[in-house]
């Protein structure tokens, strides 16, 4: 049985849009269309690694071209998976990337996006607000000696707006919802609150996990402080994005991730 879209029935003003993909070709076309979506944030992220890389290229066995193609395969085959599960799993559990799908299907995206645009403005300047605060709060060991070794900000709207979006929500958070709706509701009907909301929790905390290995890497060690801060800090904003991606679609969440990077990088 195919579950109604989540929101789909209880909600007049988020449209329809356009039908989920059911044939191997129109799938094959929205996974191109997202791997495509997200493989400029895994270019961005190799070139800003060539300068560190570079500076310990004597540390490693292979020569650094190797290195960094090594590095930008990984990372674009973790993409492809994680764009495969999201096309394979999302129609059944109700997810969409409305948006990307409308375009494909050769349907006006602007009506899609309008009932996408201010929830995903609203997460994002939260999401700024929040980066903002964190900024302030932040162990002395998480403050970086040199502002300019910071993330350039190409990387954090291209790599953590977009293809963190597609690997952690498209992918992880899509995985686990529909487990979740397998086991606990033997895949009928349309996914409860709260298989939805264990989801978007659960997709949260692993996005905040994966900063882990960049935060030991800036302070040389993962104290307590700087695993609660992390942990903390990102769960927060990974609810948001894990809500709006299930409420109002992939595009909603994309819009509130590169935004609050947008709006915050200014301030830090």
């Amino acid at each position: 049985m195919n579950p109604q879209p989540l929101g789909s029935t209880a909600r007049d003003d988020v449209p329809a849009g356009p039908p989920e993909p059911s044939s191997k070709a129109s799938r094959w076309r929205l996974a191109g269309a997202l791997w495509l979506l997200g493989l400029p944030g895994v270019v961005a992220v190799v070139w800003a690694l060539l300068p560190p890389l570079a500076a310990n290229a004597a540390m490693f066995p292979l020569p650094l071209w190797a290195i960094v193609l090594l590095s930008g395969l990984q990372t674009a085959v973790l993409l492809a998976l994680a764009v495969g599960v999201g096309v394979w799993l999302a129609p059944r559990v109700g997810l969409k990337a409305p948006a990307v799908s409308a375009w494909l299907a050769g349907q006006s995206v602007g009506p899609v996006l309008r009932a996408q645009w201010l929830p995903g403005v609203l997460g994002g300047v939260a999401g700024a607000a929040w980066l903002w605060a964190l900024s302030r709060l932040a162990p002395e060991a998480l403050k970086p000696s040199d502002p300019g070794s910071a993330m350039p900000l190409v990387v954090k709207l291209l790599y953590g707006g977009v293809t963190e979006e597609l690997l952690v929500r498209w992918g992880v958070m899509t995985l686990l919802l529909w487990l979740g709706w397998r086991l606990a509701q033997r895949g009928q009907g349309r996914p409860g609150a709260g298989v939805v909301g264990v989801a978007v929790v659960v997709s949260a905390l692993l996005f905040a996990m994966g900063h882990l290995p960049a935060a030991q890497a800036m302070a040389g060690a993962l104290t307590v402080p700087v695993i609660a801060f992390v942990l903390v800090g990102n769960t927060a904003f990974g609810l948001v994005a894990g809500w709006l991606f299930a409420r109002r679609g992939l595009e909603a969440a994309v819009i509130a991730h590169v935004l609050a990077h947008l709006l915050s990088h200014p301030l830090l």
